[in-house]
């Protein structure tokens, strides 16, 4: 399978279990609050998919919503190869990663930054932008 090719299964697999997280009955998943597919690796030959969870509430919360996942891949695939028209869906892993948490964290921190103060213009610049520019005809 060409590289073009596993990039394009790798999106749409993430877009499935994105959509159909919100489906799952499953308490440690929760219909998918809180909770995000940050991405989706298929081996070349497509028969292998890491799946990335990761969640806001940390990385303990991944790896509880990993578990519910790996119960429900089995309707996970069954909806990747009725979506995708695959005869057989690739083998889906589940790998909890903490980068939702580490941006929000990383977030909070710039919006607590307090802009830097702005320098005052001299004299000397303000008097090129009152001057009009002369209209040659």
């Amino acid at each position: 399978m060409g590289s073009h090719k596993a990039g394009r299964m790798s999106e749409d697999i993430r877009r499935i279990i994105s959509g159909k997280m919100r489906d799952l009955k499953d308490p440690r998943i929760k219909g998918g609050e809180m909770l995000t597919v940050v991405r989706c690796e298929v081996a070349h030959d497509g028969s292998f998919c890491k799946v990335y969870i990761s969640s806001l509430e940390g990385i303990d919360r991944a790896k509880e919503a990993v578990k519910g996942f790996e119960s429900a891949s089995g309707f996970l695939k069954r909806e990747i190869s009725n979506v995708l028209g695959l005869r057989k869906a690739p083998e889906l892993k589940f790998v909890p990663d903490d980068s939702a948490e580490y941006s929000a964290r990383i977030f909070g921190k710039l919006k607590n930054i307090k802009p830097y103060p702005e320098e005052e213009t001299s004299e000397e610049d303000e008097g090129f932008e009152d001057e009009e520019p002369d209209d040659e005809d």
